[in-house]
């Protein structure tokens, strides 16, 4: 192998190293917002929980005082 395709290979290997640097900042920004994202659903997923909850609170007082005592 001479040295200019020694020197073709170094350079192409630069290339390649610094275009992987950039996909993997890529990847770094990507998993940060997709953690804000599941954090952010983490809330709401409780906020739902506790709005069902007060719902079926809700429903089963007004059930109970609508039928009187009966089955519905």
């Amino acid at each position: 192998m001479d040295q200019d395709e020694y020197d073709d290979i170094i350079r192409h290997l630069l290339l390649i190293a610094a275009h992987q640097d950039t996909i993997n900042e890529d990847l770094r920004e990507s998993i940060q917002h997709q953690r804000e994202f599941n954090r952010q659903q983490v809330e709401i997923n409780t906020d739902t929980k506790t709005t069902l909850a007060r719902i079926e609170t809700l429903l089963a007082r007004m059930l109970r005082h609508e039928d009187n005592g009966r089955e519905a």
